[in-house]
Order: C-alpha cells, then sequence, then structure tokens
C-alpha cells in the first residue's frame, strides 16, 4: 500500500493519540501522514462525531473510516445488552468487491489489535459465513441482502451495534439496496448511543436526507470535485462517429502500450461486440459485467492484476469498489450518461496519488451528456484530434503464449465453446451402419430403384 504515491497532508496519525495497537499496525502497512479526507474526517469521527464525507473511491476513505472504528473498540467498552454473537461495529457496502477491499486493509492494519472481523457477502461459503458470526465477531464488513437473511435467521442481532459505517452510499441508491439500508439503520441503537459514518464518491439529495433522517446532527464534509477529478488524471476527449470508435479505439491501445487499461461501456452488447474486435487484434482482453458469477468475478479481476488480462471491459458494475492498483488508462468508449458515474469511472486511475488518462468519446449516440459531466466536474476537458493515421488499423499484435496454458474463463455473456451436439435418436443410432461389418449380399434383382430406399436385412423370397 506505501509503493504507490499518495496525495498526502502534513497531519499526521501520530498527532491523533490513537490506540498503540492501531498505530503500530498503520505504521506496518505504511500509513503515517493522512490524506485530504482522513485529515478532514479524523478529528471529528474520533471524538465520537457523525460524518457524511464525500471523497472518490481510492483517495484513502476506506482507512479513515477504519481507523475510528478500530480506535472506539480498542478504547471503549461494549455494550452491557452485547450478546455472544452481536457483533460492536458494522461496515455495509454495495458491491462484494468494495467489502472484499475494505476486509483486507482491515486485517492490514488491524492484525494486532485483537479484534475479530466477518466478511460476509452472497454467492460462496453460505454454511461457513453463518458459522463464522455465531462464533462472535467485534466488525461485520457486509453487503446489505446477506447480512440481512442471517439476521432474520436470528443468528445475530444488531442491539449493541456502537458503531456504523455505510460506504459509497449513493450507489446503495443505485443497486437497489437502499430499502436494506434503512431496515438495519432503524433496528441499530438510539442515534444518542451509536455512532455512523456515511462515505461516497458523491453526496446527492437523497444520500444527504438519509443522513440527516437516521444519524446524529452528521457533519458534512467535502473534498472539491476539481481536486477529485482533475489533480492526476489527464483526460481528453474526442468526437468519433460511431463507425470510427472501435478503429480509434485500437489506435489508441497500439499506440500507448498501457499494460493495465480499462474500458467503460454504457450495455454489455457493446462490451461483447468491444471484446470481439479486440481479441481479433491481438489483446488479452476480459469481460466484467453484472451477470458474471461471483467466482468467475474474482478470476478475471485476480488475472488482471497479475497482468494476465492487460485490457478489461466493463459495464458500470465495476465503476466503484473496485481496487484495482496500477491502472493506466481508462477509456470511456461510450460516455457515461450520468455525470457522477464519469467520476467513479476515471476514479479507476490515478488511485492514491498516482498519474493517469481518462480518454472519452463522445459520439453522435451519448455526446449529450458531455455538458453536464464539465459542468459537475467543474472544467472543460481538452479536445483530441482525429488523423486518419489514427484510425488505420495496425496488423494484428502477436501474442506470445503463456507459461502455463491459458483458459479463457466463460463470463456468462460471450460463448467460449461450440454447442454440444444433439444426441441421436434410438431409432437411428440402431440404423447406423457398422463400416467394419461385410455388406450382405441379396439379390440383383431386388436392388433398389434409383430413390427408392433400399430394403435392410431381409431375406430375398423365393
Amino acid at each position: 500500500m506505501s509503493d504507490h504515491p499518495q496525495p498526502l497532508t502534513d497531519i499526521f496519525f501520530d498527532s491523533f493519540e490513537l490506540h498503540p495497537d492501531l498505530l503500530a499496525g498503520l505504521h506496518a502497512a505504511g500509513f503515517t501522514r493522512c490524506t485530504p479526507i482522513q485529515a478532514l474526517t479524523l478529528p471529528l469521527a474520533l471524538a465520537g462525531k457523525d460524518v457524511a464525507g464525500q471523497a472518490q473511491t481510492g483517495t484513502g476513505k476506506t482507512i479513515a473510516f477504519l481507523v475510528a472504528v478500530v480506535d472506539r473498540l480498542l478504547k471503549q467498552p461494549a455494550m452491557t445488552e452485547r450478546g455472544p454473537a452481536d457483533p460492536r461495529a458494522l461496515i455495509i457496502a454495495p458491491t462484494r468487491e468494495l467489502a472484499i477491499q475494505i476486509d483486507k486493509d482491515f486485517r492490514a492494519i488491524g492484525a494486532g489489535t485483537g479484534l475479530k472481523s466477518a466478511l460476509i457477502y452472497g454467492g460462496v461459503d453460505y454454511d461457513k459465513q453463518r458459522d463464522t458470526l455465531r462464533g462472535g465477531v467485534d466488525i461485520v464488513i457486509a453487503t446489505p441482502g446477506r447480512l440481512l437473511d442471517y439476521f432474520k435467521q436470528h443468528v445475530f442481532s444488531f442491539r449493541a451495534v456502537e458503531m456504523m459505517v455505510i460506504d459509497e452510499a449513493d450507489r446503495m441508491f443505485d443497486l437497489g439496496f437502499i430499502a436494506d439500508v434503512r431496515f438495519i439503520l432503524r433496528r441499530l441503537p438510539d442515534r444518542t448511543r451509536r455512532q455512523c459514518l456515511l462515505f461516497s464518491a458523491t453526496l446527492s439529495h437523497r444520500v444527504l436526507e438519509l443522513a440527516y433522517e437516521h444519524m446524529n446532527e452528521a457533519q458534512k464534509l467535502t473534498v472539491e470535485t476539481e481536486f477529485v477529478t482533475a489533480d492526476r488524471v489527464r483526460q481528453l476527449i474526442y468526437f468519433p462517429a460511431s463507425e470510427e470508435k472501435i478503429p480509434l479505439l485500437i489506435g489508441l491501445l497500439s499506440r500507448t502500450d498501457a499494460k493495465r487499461s480499462m474500458i467503460f461501456v454504457n450495455m454489455k452488447v457493446a462490451a461483447e461486440k468491444v471484446s470481439r474486435r479486440l481479441e481479433r487484434q491481438g489483446f488479452a482482453v476480459g469481460m466484467l459485467s453484472g451477470d458474471v458469477p461471483q467466482k468467475k468475478r474474482q478470476s478475471l479481476l485476480g488475472k488482471f492484476q497479475r497482468g494476465e488480462i492487460e485490457v478489461l471491459i466493463a459495464t458500470d458494475v465495476a465503476a466503484r469498489g473496485l481496487h484495482i492498483p496500477d491502472v493506466s488508462h481508462v477509456y470511456n468508449y461510450d460516455l457515461p450518461q450520468d455525470a457522477e458515474d464519469y467520476v467513479h469511472r476515471i476514479g479507476r486511475t490515478a488511485r492514491l496519488g498516482a498519474e493517469g488518462d481518462a480518454i472519452s468519446f463522445a459520439c453522435d449516440m451519448y455526446a449529450q451528456s458531455l455538458p453536464d459531466i464539465e459542468v459537475y466536474i467543474g472544467q472543460k476537458i481538452p479536445v483530441g484530434v482525429i488523423d486518419q493515421a489514427l484510425l488505420a488499423l495496425p496488423p494484428p499484435r502477436h501474442r506470445p503464449a503463456p507459461a502455463t496454458p491459458y483458459v479463457e474463463e466463460d463470463d456468462g455473456s460471450i460463448e467460449t465453446r461450440p454447442p454440444p451436439r444433439k444426441s441421436p435418436s434410438r431409432h437411428s443410432s440402431d440404423r447406423r451402419p457398422d463400416r467394419n461389418r461385410p455388406a450382405r449380399p441379396h439379390s440383383s434383382s431386388h436392388a433398389s430403384a434409383p430413390g427408392q430406399r433400399p430394403v435392410i436385412g431381409l431375406r430375398p423370397m423365393r
């Protein structure tokens, strides 16, 4: 985590009088100075105040709320009504990938604290996760659906939750989880007895309404949008015709020679089209959409992080919550229709202060979104010039065979194997001739007439 340059402030974690075990974990993980969102959040959060913080994914907000949670649990006793299986802190995230990353960060900074956590999300390990909760943990990191499933089975209760964190709150609305979030908030202890932290890359009106309804005089903290999008991301936009988008994309990918690029599209059918064309050009491509099973999603992301896949094509389901370091280029093959999604997409590059490039295509179908995007980010995006040399398709790249056989994952949308043959019917199977068996002799007088089906297995009449 410390290998990447960060936009740091002059505020040190040592200045906050953190619990010694937590401070040791931060130093061991490479954290010494705060990012802007951490410097804004921690003075209030560590004092027990409710906070609604706005910052882009990748600027350190996960560490901000984890530090507040861990410090409180280490310094304060649990509520007297806590049962053996009741957690003290609850962190909910809209996607499995984000929950997994939060758990990974907690294990990095909290390894020496003695606090136990449970990672709860759907699709895998149902009985194992339930047994972990029954065994008792201090912190639950979860997606809402699976968590409520266990709650309604009375595996645990919310009566002793003293800290609640909602990460990517606006994404909870987008994915339809907000009813589950409200259900959880209504079953927590009274707002004067627990602390609530809410974080998101954007704080829309509906998110703030949620905060004011369920939080205790929440303090709104904002990292300015100009800093979020423009400080280290080099943005560029092209205006291609629809038929020029594929050649332009291939030309740009070939010129930049980027080893780890993400391409965002608005619809799955576009992802399939782009994937096929790039594969024909010799790129190692993976495709991530909403209907890919969880294990295959994790396999694709692992290959992308290891460099086995150099281009990852994704719909907006992957735009938020994915922690993928060293993404050098983000391409908006389709300009997003929502300005907030633009911020989330380009946030896949320039994470934690690294530099990156965000290149967008404004074709006739989606160009109408550009004015809203530029108003939202507070700047005009520079325009790139399309020349004929950029549109000329280069010869397909030679991709050397990997050391181990590369097996393309079936991502649920692109057929990777031929369809199964139809099994022959019983009657046709019975009649299939054995080519090794000599033909049965028969009289030439009974040979079949042209166009007439021969009679097999009948002796000629005498």
